[in-house]
């Protein structure tokens, strides 16, 4: 028997709210986010229903419709939000009395849309305005050695090489930038991110027209580990949601999936033929992928601790990748011999480790040459090393906070690092002397109240 709704405590609150019109946009949705997206989105939508847009929120789940705009008599969606032990959401909080009011006077007044366009997607009227510096996730040198690409808010900031000026920011949907890479010809920037729980997205840039050419949508969480094949035909990201994914540059279509991980999936890259992808995951496996078919070649390398990064030899196949205690392995991109049996500690592809590092390895970059390996902590350190013995070469003095992202230059004569800080500094790879240093993002000048302080 469905419960009567009267909520006399709620009657003045209703009363205030019939004053005005209910916004679903900036009332009802944040009440969503917080209490229900967790359990009704998609990708993990409980009982068919998804709760993370109105068009969704309109259809209702495999029960049917959660209510009928402009009428309170018949409401599923306040039945289970409400009562002296509402059912929704479950193990947690009820909603608050006020968050109940809202959504019931949102029902009431007819449940009208007024979501904003490009709001889905976060779309920015202008370029955003900084009056802080925020962490830089991501950053990448161009081939020609003419440009750094550094993540921002919703963009990429194109900068000179010695970050003596901007040369054009990117802007796109992606509130939050991952991961980004050049194509092997400089031709092309891609980037991978998103908005968290909401939707992955790649973005491909036309480096010398500075245009957006593909926004690619893909699962409801962000993606990481952005990844060319040599041809630039494909790109390649892990996901949130467990998988390895390829995509088309020429249509933006889905081309593989792979799902052989049980955990979100940080980075890939492609083999030098283009016919694997290896990838690396917070499952601690590093996994050799067949391109073709998307099926699982074999696991890399004997799972230890969790993998956050990984970078490919410029020339051979052979990867690098980094875990969450400071730990850096050298494999061949191939198979690490057959399964393992319990106790069987079989790995043909491991060739050797580096120094340890000493925290976690959020950023791994090869030396164009093939000769360097540089790697940057989440305790604030930047190392490097020689590739041919993984012997520590050079230790950078300058203190930063983590460090989440690095490049070499393409004559592997200059490390460029960035992380929590907002600063992107530059290092001679040899010696780790500092060789420049600048804000990764333009800084608004100060307001009037905040020079008064």
């Amino acid at each position: 028997m469905r419960r009567t709704f009267v909520f006399a405590a709620l009657l003045p609150l209703i009363s205030f709210a019939e004053e005005k019109p209910v916004s679903f946009f900036s009332e009802v949705v944040p009440i969503l986010k917080q209490n229900c997206n967790g359990c009704h989105r998609p990708g993990k939508a409980k009982g068919g229903l998804d709760l993370s847009n109105y068009d969704a929120v309109i259809k209702g789940g495999k029960h049917g419709l959660l209510f009928h705009p402009g009428d309170l008599n018949e409401s599923e969606l306040l039945d289970q939000i409400s009562g002296e032990s509402p059912e929704m959401p479950k193990d947690a909080d009820p909603l608050s009395t006020e968050e109940q009011a809202i959504i019931r006077c949102w029902i009431s007044q007819g449940a009208k849309n007024d979501t904003p366009a490009g709001a889905a997607f976060h779309t920015l009227a202008q370029s955003p305005i900084y009056h802080a510096l925020p962490a830089v996730t991501a950053l990448a040198w161009s081939p020609d050695g003419s440009t750094l690409a550094v993540s921002g808010f919703h963009e990429v900031i194109l900068w000179n090489a010695d970050g003596s000026g901007i040369l054009a920011r990117l802007q796109g949907n992606s509130t939050r930038i991952e991961s980004l890479t050049f194509s092997p010809d400089g031709k092309w920037l891609a980037t991978a991110g998103g908005a968290p729980s909401e939707y992955g997205e790649i973005q491909i840039w036309d480096v010398a027209t500075r245009l957006l050419i593909r926004s690619i949508k893909t699962t409801a969480d962000s993606v990481f580990g952005v990844s060319f094949s040599p041809d630039a035909a494909l790109v390649a990201v892990g996901c949130a949601d467990k998988t390895v994914r390829a995509f088309s540059l020429t249509d933006g279509k889905e081309v593989m999936k792979c799902d052989s991980h049980i955990d979100w999936v940080y980075a890939t890259t492609f083999s030098h033929d283009g016919k694997r992808i290896v990838s690396a995951s917070r499952d601690r496996a590093v996994k050799l992928i067949d391109v073709s078919t998307g099926h699982l070649i074999d696991d890399v390398n004997q799972v230890r601790d969790v993998t956050l990064s990984l970078a490919r030899h410029p020339t051979e196949d052979l990867v690098v990748f980094g875990d969450e205690r400071g730990g850096i392995r050298i494999h061949r991109m191939e198979a690490r011999g057959g399964r393992l049996a319990e106790g069987d500690n079989k790995e043909n592809s491991y060739l050797r480790e580096c120094d340890r590092m000493p925290g976690a390895v959020h950023a791994l970059a090869w030396s164009p040459d093939g000769t360097l390996i540089a790697a940057g902590a989440l305790t604030g350190e930047t190392q490097v090393f020689k590739a041919a013995d993984g012997k520590r070469l050079a230790a950078p003095k300058v203190k930063q906070g983590a460090v989440f992202a690095l490049a070499f230059d393409p004559a592997s004569k200059l490390v460029a690092t960035a992380g929590y800080d907002g600063k992107v500094r530059i290092f001679i790879a040899q010696t780790g002397e500092p060789a420049g240093e600048f804000d990764a993002v333009p800084l608004a000048p100060p307001t009037v109240a905040a020079v008064a302080r």
